[in-house]
């Protein structure tokens, strides 16, 4: 088991490593001269995608070069199985990059056993720093967080996403999105998994689910959430798995409920009987 002297050594390296791509981030922000498509219609990169993750990457080879990494744009460096495995995300939120809409952020976080356990998400346009690792709490800007206490659907405010392929395939969210709009206060899409879990950690809102993530989209911020005293699972409640791409992430008040409601959602056809 890691002792929480090492895991502060890698929480401060996390928080280095994010702050530096952050940096570059601001260095290029409307200052792009080719936005390219990975090859779903939507999925970009940029040259500060690129150069974020390169920051990222020379720090990691320097502090800890016998982990592995699992990066988004460079893919896996190493063995996937290894006992320490970092996933980093160098631009949650390239679309809103891209557009200048500073909803985008720096995930760094390390999987050890298979269990994330320290994440660090930096925020370099409203210049907001979230840390965690396990046992040592949570905070925003070096100041502890702690979700939110609302309990009921009904006064609760969430937050979700769509994937990159919600073109192609019916399992794309939006009946979840409308049905779960008509049962609380409002569902918001921040077009960035890293910041919506950041969010929910730091209570601003109360719940958050998604579909087609990757590891890196959620390993730091699953740490947030449960370090600020969230619960993170499937949709059906059940252990969350890193590599399944769903995700539940509430203030754990009312995750049943939210979870119970997930799991019932009906089909978009037939929406107009449901709030009929």
């Amino acid at each position: 088991m890691t002792n929480p002297n090492e895991l502060q050594i890698f929480l401060d390296i996390a928080t280095e490593a994010a702050m530096a791509a952050g940096a570059v981030l601001r260095e290029y922000w409307g200052k792009l001269d080719a936005v390219e498509e990975k090859g779903r219609p939507g999925d970009l990169v940029t040259i500060a995608d690129k150069q974020a993750e390169a920051t990222i990457l020379a720090m990691l080879r320097r502090h800890v070069p016998e982990h592995a990494i699992l990066a988004e744009e460079s893919g896996q460096l190493g063995d996937r199985s290894d006992q320490y495995l970092w996933a980093i995300d160098p631009l949650d939120g390239t679309t809103n990059y891209a557009h200048q809409y500073p909803m985008a952020a720096v995930s760094v976080g390390l999987i050890i056993a298979g269990t994330p356990q320290v994440g660090a998400i930096y925020n370099p346009f409203r210049d907001e720093l979230f840390r965690a690792a396990k046992g040592l709490g949570a905070t925003r800007n070096r100041q502890p967080i702690h979700v939110s206490q609302t309990a009921e659907l009904s006064r609760s405010l969430l937050v979700t996403g769509f994937a990159y392929d919600r073109h192609e395939t019916r399992d794309n969210n939006y009946a979840e999105f409308c049905y779960l709009t008509h049962l609380t206060q409002g569902v918001r899409r921040s077009g960035s998994a890293s910041l919506d879990l950041a969010d929910v950690a730091c209570g601003r809102l109360d719940g958050y689910w998604e579909r087609g993530l990757s590891p890196w989209d959620v390993a730091a911020g699953v740490v947030l959430v449960e370090e600020a005293g969230g619960k993170v699972t499937a949709y059906d409640d059940s252990a969350f798995v890193l590599e399944s791409g769903r995700i539940l992430a509430t203030n754990g008040a009312l995750h049943s409920n939210l979870s119970r409601e997930l799991l019932q959602v009906p089909p978009m056809s037939s929406w107009d009987q449901v709030v009929g």
